[in-house]
């Protein structure tokens, strides 16, 4: 089915009070795109490390809303227009002209699927759980995920660098004779897919910290479809630079290994909590670092007297770095 989408051009400044206006007529859902530049509020826990480049911002805006074609638009539309008109008499409107244009009725919750496939990582299978095992890849070590509308699938550049670490490292300290009771920290776990390659390589429990509350039933959902106990993965939303208890949940000198896959400003604040929460001798495995990010990262490592970096490596555009806890 075909929606009709009308996009009001307005200013920053009234696009409040034009989506409430809106709210109040039934029209819910609305779109707001303006050139406002993010504040650090804006992008504290997103995963993301290159901002998008906007124009300067002009104050203006565009609010989208979409009609269902078998609704009387043309009597909501008057009704918008009236409402807009006593709007323009508290705030600017600016231009104020509405255009119309159609778009697809499509399952936007279900359609990115089509593009999440089996991978590999090395000996590690990957894939969703709404897919089969691949010929040729019986054997591997399966991680099953349905990552849901929140997170990555994991078919990322930083994810596959990460997981390729978190293998090296358990496989060593297995070798080194340390079979049981090998401790993970993972922050920002996201769907939990760290977490859940470390447990299914060896590890023997996993601490996780997100931002978003929706990691809790994400990772619940992805520990049951690979066969593994809750109790091996405790997950706590919160800031483990910031917030007291979840630093106190964490526990001191605790975990062998901890991973994040985040951003180069969160790792380089993250590198001075970090060493509070491993042992001596523990591994600390980054990611989410753009190439051009890589410099900055390092030299934060080189002024913490806690750590030893061992590797840089690089996959894409995306760097890992891999440190010791002296």
């Amino acid at each position: 089915m075909k929606w009709k989408k009308f996009t009001l051009h307005t200013t920053t400044e009234a696009v409040d009070l034009v989506s409430a206006a809106l709210n109040e007529l039934g029209i819910e859902g609305v779109e707001i795109s303006d050139r406002r530049p993010l504040s650090e509020r804006d992008t504290k826990g997103m995963f993301i490390d290159l901002l998008p480049q906007l124009p300067p911002d002009d104050g203006r805006a565009e609010l989208s809303f979409y009609l269902d074609p078998d609704s009387d638009t043309e009597a909501l539309l008057r009704s918008v227009r009236e409402n807009l008109d006593e709007l323009s008499m508290f705030t600017d409107l600016g231009d104020g002209t509405i255009t119309e244009s159609e778009t697809e009725d499509k399952d936007w919750i279900n359609s990115w699927k089509t593009f999440f496939h089996p991978f590999t990582v090395d000996d590690i299978l990957i894939k969703p759980t709404w897919e089969q095992i691949p010929d040729g890849a019986e054997g591997k070590t399966l991680i099953q995920i349905d990552p849901g509308t929140a997170f990555g699938t994991g078919s990322h550049e930083t994810t596959q660098l990460c997981i390729r670490q978190l293998s090296k490292y358990l496989m060593l300290m297995q070798a080194a004779g340390v079979r049981q009771g090998i401790q993970v920290l993972d922050v920002g776990t996201g769907s939990g897919i760290l977490g859940i390659a470390a447990l299914k390589l060896g590890a023997s429990q996993v601490f996780a910290t997100d931002l978003d509350e929706n990691a809790i039933s994400a990772v619940g959902e992805n520990l049951t479809s690979n066969g593994l106990d809750e109790s091996a993965f405790r997950l706590v939303c919160g800031n483990l630079i910031e917030d007291e208890w979840v630093q106190q949940a964490a526990g001191a000198e605790r975990y062998d290994i901890a991973v994040a896959n985040i951003l180069a400003p969160v790792i380089i604040a993250l590198q001075k909590e970090i060493p509070r929460h491993l042992k001596h001798g523990g591994i600390f495995i980054t990611s989410g670092i753009i190439d051009s990010k890589e410099a900055e990262v390092l030299e934060a490592f080189s002024h913490n007297a806690e750590f030893e970096v061992l590797e840089v490596n690089h996959q894409g555009e995306w760097v890992n770095v891999t440190a010791r806890r002296r």
